[in-house]
């Protein structure tokens, strides 16, 4: 995929001015193609003069070919032909002959503002070019689905929550919504015009429908074919951020219907047409109630009076659909949702007729657990004696991505950051190396914060800086992760969060004792007690060796934990005696576990201590004299509206995760067999599902960021530049200075929030959102602020390889083989 001229990811490096230059020229050329006004910058005005001939010729033949269709809407305009051909109506609607074609990334986006100016205000929308992309708040910030939902009779069975509608409404409908009033047809990019150019402007998608099922068939997709009043295009650059633009359909190499192997045989159409909500009931073909049946009545298609508004003048949308194929939907609103919740019934459609695939409402992620290994890796045996992996096996199968080093080694060729060492090395953390034997010698290379080393049975290690703390630490990540995907969740049913790192969550604080030398007295009795007796009879293999104490190196931190934690093995008196133990003394103890040393032996107390403040000892517990930094994990408010905060372990670090999904989904459920590489756990004798996420860019609902500092990735995204952004305020120069010259809050903001912000004022910026300040609607705050964000594993394509590689390593596969994913949990 070319993701630049799809999603307008990945551009080569460019002046972002000379870059919209560009795309201002081609927006002209293609307005002066059509016979319609053209802004043309002084700068392009002596290209134009001399392209004039070329520009009249293209005109004409546009003029000549104005009834000729595209492809996909000859499938569409055949559907609407034979749908309502029993109604013999004098002219059936026809789609328009001429539209502006968004056919590449970043053309809506241009147009959806005035030439030089930085805003843009009609009935239905006010647009702003902000410092971090442009800010797009529609008439209404949310949308409704309450009595919206209607589909038009003859076609396929229509549900009972559904409203019913007659086949000659829907004529109606369409020949009323392919009719927009000028104002709405207004293209924003030639606004000030005194007269502007007026047109729909058209978008084909090719959303995915069924994953692919690798070695066995292609991923099937369908085509969407959008529509807009040129007013709309907003709505059209939204859409295609999150689909990806399909291509020019004048063109056969995007023409569905040639691509047998990935087209699913479905086409749909979305037509814009906020104007509808202003028809009345008489006008749409609808009966009066005197002749209107039990299901009108009950779906109010009928009218009494001849004023009645179709839908009490509500937003709404109405489809027509068959088992042709082909369905088509009139959105009768501009909020952003709509369009993507269009998409997402068609996908089911198009999935319910093709068959053994489905559209799923989900989030998912895959999960790597990880381990922190303190300051060294590979002196514990355990940490590397998986048999049956070694270096030379892996460079054999995977010469082709790698860089082979005289020491034995390998650099990744794609992202040299990526280390491949051997499977038996030991990492020294405050040494810096890396140490292994090759042929009988000693071979050293040094341990660096920015890259990643890769074993054969693909663990990785890094080494990464604590979050709330100068110290460092090697950490760990598994192989093999978990693909949870969390199926058939309503809105605000948890769907985004389970791909979420914990990491945000976290807070790191000081860790506080009441008295050290009481509380280090009541450690020491902890660790001297005699462990062999608390068991209950019949239970005492539960511990392979019960002598063990818990500063033994036979005893791992985790072990500690399980010994100190009730069970139902132990007995009653244990129990007790372990329920009567503070949590801050338990705390400690896992503590001094974390950090204890051989060589320390008894002697662990002297390395423990305090300041001493006003001749008296102080509270905040000190390691060898450096303070302690505590990890704590914030779960939501208690009644008093504080918040609920739990200690963590001290080695803990939250799962990875490489975000698989996070609304729309398609899936497709096959037998185990007939597929290869599927990991470890997968049994041939089930069905697995296999899942693809439909969306490059996930509308997300910040609800978190109006706290500044606390939504990190929300305020990361934010500051970063061509966003799409809807329902925050956009903050002018004054309302921005007062914001950046507000200490109290402006430094609770993250680095790069601050950062842009400080940017946008200095550099006299129009208009500049804030992630903490969403829109006003009736006097306070929205509670639908939007944003949208680039897929994670897009962002950081890195993390993805690096997941891949690893559980290609774990699974002896070739670069060449597929991995598959199917859902664990």
């Amino acid at each position: 995929m070319d993701f630049a001229h799809v999603l307008g990811l990945n551009k080569a490096d460019e002046n972002p001015d000379e870059e919209r230059e560009k795309i201002q020229l081609y927006i002209n050329l293609k307005l002066a193609s059509s016979g319609q006004p053209t802004c043309i910058p002084e700068k392009a005005e002596h290209f134009f003069g001399i392209s004039r001939d070329l520009l009249r010729s293209y005109r004409e033949k546009n003029r000549l070919l104005a009834s000729h269709q595209y492809p996909v809407d000859r499938r569409i305009q055949a559907f609407i032909d034979r749908y309502l051909e029993e109604l013999s109506l004098p002219q059936t609607p026809k789609l328009p002959g001429q539209t502006f074609v968004l056919d590449r990334h970043g053309v809506a986006r241009e147009l959806s503002l005035p030439l030089g100016k930085d805003s843009f205000h009609s009935d239905i929308i006010s647009s702003y070019r902000v410092a971090q992309g442009v800010l797009h708040n529609p008439a209404s910030d949310r949308r409704t689905t309450k009595g919206s939902f209607h589909v038009t009779e003859g076609g396929l069975p229509i549900p009972g929550d559904k409203k019913a509608v007659p086949k000659l409404t829907f004529a109606r409908m369409l020949a009323r919504a392919l009719d927009a009033p000028d104002d709405l047809m207004t293209i924003p990019f030639t606004s000030n015009l005194p007269k502007p150019a007026r047109m729909h402007v058209s978008l084909l998608l090719r959303p995915v429908v069924c994953p692919e099922i690798p070695g066995r068939d292609a991923e099937k997709t369908m085509e969407v074919h959008f529509l807009a009043p040129g007013n709309l295009v907003s709505n059209l650059d939204f859409v295609e951020s999150i689909f990806g633009n399909g291509g020019n359909p004048h063109l056969t190499e995007f023409d569905a219907a040639l691509d047998v192997e990935h087209w699913t045989g479905t086409t749909g159409c979305v037509i814009l047409a906020p104007h509808l909500v202003g028809m009345t009931k008489q006008e749409a073909g609808l009966p009066h109630v005197s002749k209107a049946t039990d299901r009108q009545q009950r779906d109010g298609m009928c009218w009494e009076s001849a004023d009645e508004l179709y839908n009490d003048g509500q937003a709404f949308k109405l489809t027509a659909r068959d088992e042709s194929g082909v369905i088509v939907t009139m959105l009768a609103d501009n909020y952003f949702g709509y369009c993507k919740k269009e998409v997402k019934t068609q996908l089911g459609y198009s999935a319910n007729l093709f068959g053994m695939a489905e559209e799923e409402h989900a989030g998912g992620a895959l999960a790597f657990p990880r381990r922190n290994h303190g300051e060294e890796y590979g002196v514990d045996s355990r940490t590397y004696s998986t048999p049956g992996y070694s270096f030379e096996d892996v460079y054999a199968r995977c010469s082709g991505v790698m860089d082979l080093q005289p020491e034995g080694y390998g650099i990744d060729r794609k992202y040299p950051q990526i280390i491949y060492v051997p499977q038996k090395v030991r990492m020294d953390l405050n040494a810096q190396t890396i140490t292994w034997d090759k042929d009988g010698e000693t071979q050293t290379i040094p341990l660096r914060p920015e890259q990643i080393y890769l074993q054969p049975n693909g663990y990785k290690i890094e080494m990464l800086k604590h979050p709330g703390a100068p110290s460092w630490r090697l950490v760990g990540m598994n192989p093999e992760g978990t693909f949870c995907h969390k199926p058939s969740t309503v809105s605000g049913g948890g769907k985004s969060e389970i791909s979420k790192s914990l990491d945000d969550a976290v807070i790191y604080r000081p860790l506080f004792i009441d008295d050290l030398q009481k509380d280090l007295a009541t450690v020491q009795e902890i660790f001297d007690r005699d462990y062999t007796k608390r068991f209950k009879p019949g239970f005492e293999k539960e511990d392979r060796d019960a002598t063990r104490q818990p500063l033994s190196a036979e005893r791992s931190l985790g072990s500690v934990i399980k010994l100190l934690t009730p069970t139902s093995s132990t007995t009653d008196e244990y129990n007790d005696w372990l329920a009567s133990i503070s949590p801050r003394i338990l705390a400690l103890v896992f503590l001094i576990k974390r950090f204890y040393r051989p060589e320390w032996g008894t002697d662990w107390q002297s390395h423990l201590s305090v300041d001493e403040v006003d001749g008296a000892p102080a509270h905040e517990l000190k390691l060898d004299g450096r303070n302690i930094v505590a990890s704590y994990l914030r779960v939501g408010f208690d009644r008093d509206g504080k918040w609920r905060t739990f200690k963590l372990r001290q080695d803990f670090i939250a799962t990875e995760k490489v975000q698989m999904e996070d609304d729309i989904s398609a899936s497709v459920v096959v037998p185990a067999d007939c597929l290869d590489n599927c990991g470890p756990e997968i049994h041939s004798d089930r069905s697995i599902k296999l899942v693809k996420n439909c969306e490059y860019r996930l509308f997300q609902r910040p609800d978190e960021a109006k706290h500044p500092g606390f939504d990190k990735q929300t305020e990361l995204d934010m500051s970063q530049p061509d966003n799409f952004i809807a329902n925050f305020e956009p903050l002018d120069q004054q309302q921005l200075a007062a914001l950046v010259e507000d200490v109290h809050t402006f430094y609770q903001f993250t680095p790069p929030m601050q950062a842009m912000l400080k940017a946008a004022h200095e550099n006299g910026t129009t208009y500049t959102v804030s992630s903490a300040h969403p829109r006003i609607v009736d006097g306070k705050p929205s509670e639908n602020p939007r944003y949208l964000q680039v897929r994670p594993d897009i962002v950081r394509p890195e993390r993805k390889y690096l997941a891949e590689m690893s559980t290609r390593l774990h699974r002896k596969l070739a670069p060449a083989d597929a991995i598959c994913h199917p859902v664990d949990a």
